[in-house]
């Protein structure tokens, strides 16, 4: 004999959310290298794929650090609160990892990087609280 599933409001936000975690992880590194590609092409430096990924895991692997704190705190990861967690993870460790490996950390970049990265990752978790 089976024992009967949970209900609904037994579940964790994060295990209620679950199938749209995916889809929300994508949207974050979809958006870091957007980031990346914009800021290639506005030096000139053009989308070649090894200097893309020169500049871009630093990023990413802020963001899936900001994730796993979001996830290990069984936190929904579309709030405003995962996001800001998961914005802090992507500039803090992606500008400290840049500034290890060599990379350029500028305070004008970090506002532009901090300012453009805001926008995505909390721009599209604001549009979907107004959705409700």
């Amino acid at each position: 004999m089976t024992e009967p599933s949970a209900p609904t409001d037994a579940l964790t936000p994060l295990a209620r959310a679950r199938p749209r975690v995916g889809v929300a992880a994508a949207a974050d590194l979809i958006s870091v290298v957007v980031f990346v590609l914009l800021g290639r092409r506005a030096h000139d430096e053009g989308t070649v794929l090894t200097g893309t990924l020169t500049v871009a895991w630093p990023f990413l692997t802020g963001t899936v650090l900001g994730w796993a704190v979001v996830l290990l705190r069984r936190a929904h990861p579309a709030t405003i609160r995962s996001g800001l967690a998961i914005l802090l993870g992507t500039v803090a460790v992606g500008m400290t990892l840049r500034h290890l490996t060599g990379g350029g950390v500028q305070a004008s970049f970090v506002a532009v990087a901090t300012t453009f990265l805001a926008l995505f990752l909390l721009g599209w978790r604001a549009l979907a609280a107004r959705r409700g």
